[in-house]
């Protein structure tokens, strides 16, 4: 199954993700990325020769798109676009506990612009970092594995 294009607020915050320090690479298809709570963290693989992609985060595995811990290694290894200016006006910025409270990636993304908007990015900067970005995504044509080719990195979910 080919992977779908993420919703635009996963690039965001793979981007934040990156700023706050919370994608370790494990080798040239391997990384862990810590969830913006600390409390989750996922398996990522991708081998691009092979078009392959894994993640065991929600967007990846139930809804079958790019999910951000995905997008933030390819970010990472230089594959895909990453603004480090952009990165840092979305540091810090919880993630989960937004996506729960205002249930909808439209409202989570106003008040993310909001909060780069005091950090110097405004709204229209994010606007072209997510089409760049998106658009580059696009090219990649990642297949989803059901499972890692790999053992699995252990624990992730953090007690």
């Amino acid at each position: 199954m080919i992977l779908r294009m993420p919703p635009r607020i996963k690039v965001l915050e793979a981007a934040g993700a990156i700023a706050d320090g919370r994608v370790e690479v494990v080798d040239d298809k391997r990384a862990r990325v810590t969830s913006s709570e600390g409390d989750r963290v996922y398996t990522v693989y991708v081998d691009l020769a092979r078009r392959e992609a894994y993640s065991n985060d929600n967007g990846t595995i139930y809804r079958g798109y790019i999910g951000y811990p995905i997008i933030a290694f390819l970010m990472k290894k230089g594959v895909i676009y990453y603004d480090e200016k952009v990165g840092k006006a979305l540091e810090g910025i919880p993630w989960r506990r937004l996506n729960e409270k205002y249930k909808k990636y439209a409202l989570v993304e106003e008040e993310v612009k909001k909060h780069a908007s005091t950090k110097g990015v405004q709204p229209q900067q994010l606007e072209a970092f997510t089409r760049k970005v998106l658009s580059q995504l696009s090219t990649l044509r990642l297949r989803r594995l059901q499972q890692p080719p790999f053992k699995p990195i252990e624990n992730t979910t953090k007690q």
